[in-house]
């Protein structure tokens, strides 16, 4: 007896091989996916300017990195008990001055630039279609920093402004790179200070607006992140103790989906070795200076210096070596 629908996601017909360069952007759950990506020794750039929930904010990041365009910083500032703050960007970056403050914003749109230079797959995670806009500006802000809810208008997106502009900012990209995959996703993280009726119209509209993408560009595909944890898995044990993210074992099962439908055969063959490496550096032994540790590490830097080629191992050779005697 089936107590359960599990959701098949359908392969990738452009896979994410091994060396391929990739930048998440959005929410928390582009971190998540981004960091599991990082840990299994993958080129990526995760999440570069921080946590950003609403489609508007990480378009526009997204074309400010496409073109290096650091015009207009200044007036995304802000002051609040002595430090500068940005709301284009999240509260990590932050100094006591703003001409500070400034030059650190410049050089992660410079990085970010540069390292999409060499990029071959965006993951764009969207968290919700709610949108905080400056009363002063009329701009929609990536973060509020905590700034009084009264100088902001809140009001959901419609399905016509995300596409429109996720549509303009894709032209943009395949301009500089046409061989950009895209990879959308909603995330599954409930946003349960909109209410849960409106977090349900919110992802609504996000999801909608993904699929309309999705049929109208080629080189854009749909990862059901949202579905897997919401339809899929379906149950409170697999939200964590806050009942709005996912929990780690959620969080793994949605990561062996991604694996399984977008990394490449020569990725997970790769997996398979560097998943046991993994294990072998997590060792801790009863007695460092034993010989059947020391052979043992002899052979765990042998399998290293093997991978040494595909992959950046080098400070784990490094930590290996520190402790042969």
């Amino acid at each position: 007896m089936q107590f359960r629908t599990e959701l098949s996601v359908s392969q990738s017909p452009t896979p994410i091989s091994l060396g391929h360069g990739i930048l998440t952007l959005g929410s928390c759950f582009a971190e998540v996916i981004g960091q599991r990506l990082l840990g299994h020794k993958a080129k990526v750039l995760v999440n570069p300017f921080g946590t950003i929930f609403n489609p508007l904010s990480a378009h526009s990041l997204l074309r400010r990195i496409i073109t290096q365009n650091v015009e207009g910083l200044q007036g995304g500032l802000l002051e609040r008990q002595g430090q500068w703050f940005h709301y284009d960007f999240h509260s990590s970056f932050t100094s006591s001055q703003p001409e500070a403050l400034l030059q650190l914003l410049e050089k992660a749109i410079s990085d970010a630039h540069a390292f999409l230079q060499d990029t071959q797959h965006l993951l764009l995670t969207w968290g919700t279609a709610f949108v905080y806009e400056r009363q002063d500006t009329g701009q929609s802000v990536s973060n509020c920093h905590k700034v009084p809810q009264k100088q902001f208008n809140k009001r959901l997106l419609s399905v016509t402004e995300i596409t429109q502009d996720l549509q303009e900012t894709l032209d943009l990209l395949y301009s500089h790179f046409p061989a950009m995959q895209v990879v959308l996703t909603v995330s599954p993280v409930r946003h349960l200070k909109d209410t849960l009726e409106l977090n349900s119209v919110s992802k609504s509209t996000l999801r909608l607006a993904s699929h309309i993408l999705q049929e109208q560009n080629t080189q854009v595909s749909y990862f059901p992140a949202h579905e897997l944890l919401l339809d899929d898995l379906r149950d409170y044990r697999f939200y964590s103790s806050d009942l709005l993210h996912p929990s780690t074992m959620a969080e793994e099962y949605i990561w062996d989906k991604f694996a399984a439908a977008y990394l490449a055969e020569d990725f997970t063959q790769f997996l398979q070795v560097w998943q046991q490496v993994q294990r072998d550096l997590a060792h801790r032994p009863f007695s460092p200076e034993s010989a059947s540790h020391q052979k043992f590490l002899h052979q765990l830097l042998t399998k290293l210096q093997s991978i040494s080629s595909q992959v950046d191992v080098q400070k784990e050779i490094a930590s290996v070596k520190s402790q042969l005697i």
